[in-house]
Formats: structure tokens, sequence, C-alpha cells
């Protein structure tokens, strides 16, 4: 497995991003997906990382700055063909790793509640993620939840 950031400009890559939020979209009420499109990845404030297995994209994620040594787990997905092989442990991984680089103290990400959710869930909690309050522009509700990382 090689990670490296993405070239956005990929099929695989952008087929991927598509995936992904066709799923967020399915698996989320009404106005509660917040999956980046293309253009919301392509930001100067948006790194986005995909994760190869062969010639294969197996995973992307990707890391928004939000200001205030604050940033943003984003697009985290891993292709159905790659899941449960520790290539989402190795992306985040990744990605905290270059916010600790950067100098960001706290690493925040929204998600869905419900079974769909739960292995990224997992996944975090077992990083060290924990539940907390609402960041930036998004709000608590009965489905969704935010989950912070201290850096430092």
């Amino acid at each position: 497995m090689r990670i490296a950031p993405a070239d956005l400009a990929d099929p695989q890559v952008r087929e991927l991003i598509a995936f992904h939020q066709r799923a967020m979209l399915a698996g989320s009420p009404p106005g509660h997906s917040f999956a980046l499109d293309l253009s919301g990845l392509q930001r100067e404030d948006v790194t986005v990382w995909a994760a190869h297995v062969g010639e294969r994209v197996a995973a992307i994620g990707a890391l928004k700055r939000l200001g205030e040594g604050r940033a943003e787990v984003k697009s985290m997905r891993t292709h159905p063909d790659f899941l449960r092989r520790g290539i989402a442990a190795a992306l985040l991984e990744t990605i905290i790793a270059a916010a600790r680089g950067e100098g960001l103290k706290v690493l925040s990400l929204e998600t869905g509640s419900g079974p769909a959710f739960e292995a990224a869930l997992a996944l975090y909690r077992r990083r060290g993620f924990v539940n907390g309050e609402a960041f930036a522009d998004y709000t608590l509700s009965d489905f969704n939840q935010c989950l912070h990382l201290a850096l430092d």
C-alpha cells in the first residue's frame, strides 16, 4: 500500500469521491450529509490523500483546515473491495501526522449515527477521538455527532 497526495484528476479518485457522496446522501436524512464534492476537495485549505494498492485507488481521506489551530477530517472512504485491511487506519494516521506537522491543536470530524457508521466510529474512537460539541457550521442532531482529537 502507498499513501500519497491524491491526483484529483485521476478517474479512480473521482469515482471514489462520487461513490462517497452517493453513499452519504443515501445513508443520511435530508440536509444531514456534508460530504465535500470534487470542487470542495479542490479548495486551497483542503489536502486529499489516496491510498493505492497496486494500481488501484483503495481509499481517500482529506484534511480541511478551519483556522485557529483546528482542522477537520473529511471524505474518509475505503473502496468496498478493500474493506477491513487496515487501509483506513493508515490513511487516518497520515492525516493526523500531517495535522501535527502543521502544528494544529485539534482535529475534529462530523459523522452520522447508525449501523452504516459503526465501523468508522470504531476506527475513530480506537484512535482516541471522543464525542464532543459541534464545531464550524455543524449542529448536533439525533443523527449526527462530532468527534475531536487533541493533538498536543
